[in-house]
């Protein structure tokens, strides 16, 4: 073999054994590199919309509900008089006798679930009880009364449950309800029942003179006053029209 063949065959494997370690390391890269992935487009991205937080539903204020514990209210007991027309008026103290604001608050319905303190008063002799309890939130006026008239009095003794015998009256400029006795009753006994807004009251006695007079010492709703017509003479005496000519 010449000498220039041999070289060229040894050209010819140098170029082969160089070519193969490069396919090898392309093989290796190829391999061991991940390909990067393309950034996907701002189209395709899914859309994130923030939940509202749920509104939150009002919470209802508790309804009141009756008391049958009597805390001591110097303050409503002491709107009582000592006396009356010349007749003393005892004010029972407040752990002496056994009745809740819960006990009388019955007769009043929702109102007197409100009660949240009861003072009770009495004259012996002619007979008469009070009852007065204070009221708690809204005031209550004389006319709120009216759905509860029956019960209040079948608790201090009427018979049954009839409304009808109970009216409205003014006593010493004061709006009250008030009805006359019935056969479970003394004959002579009247009821009164009013309210002042901060408080509400209960009466039954035999002596309607002491009865009123016994009303007008302890507060109230004023009766509205009679405004006179605009063709009314100030004097309250009415004017004589002159007599049509004949």
């Amino acid at each position: 073999m010449t000498s220039s063949r041999l070289a060229s065959l040894r050209l010819r494997g140098a170029v082969s054994v160089m070519l193969g370690a490069a396919l090898a390391l392309s093989a290796c890269s190829t391999a061991t590199t991940s390909p990067t992935p393309n950034p996907a487009s701002s189209s395709t991205r899914p859309t994130v919309s923030a939940t509202p937080p749920p509104t939150a539903s009002p919470t209802p204020s508790p309804s009141p509900t009756p008391r049958f514990t009597n805390e001591p209210d110097e303050a409503l007991a002491g709107l009582i008089p000592a006396s009356v027309g010349g007749v003393p008026v005892v004010v029972a103290p407040f752990d002496e006798f056994a009745l809740t604001p819960g006990d009388i608050g019955a007769a009043y319905g929702d109102i007197g679930d409100r009660f949240v303190s009861l003072a009770l008063a009495y004259v012996e002799r002619p007979r008469l009880t009070l009852y007065a309890m204070r009221v708690e939130g809204e005031p209550v006026a004389t006319a709120d009364l009216k759905p509860h008239l029956a019960t209040a009095g079948r608790y201090v003794g009427i018979a049954g449950l009839d409304p009808d015998p109970w009216e409205a009256d003014v006593v010493g400029g004061l709006q009250v309800w008030t009805r006359p006795e019935d056969n479970a009753t003394a004959a002579g006994t009247h009821l009164y029942t009013w309210s002042s807004g901060e408080y509400v009251f209960l009466l039954i006695g035999v002596d309607d003179a002491l009865n009123r007079a016994l009303i007008e010492t302890l507060p109230g709703e004023p009766a509205p006053s009679l405004t006179p017509s605009p063709s009314a003479d100030p004097s309250g005496i009415p004017s004589s029209s002159p007599s049509a000519s004949p």
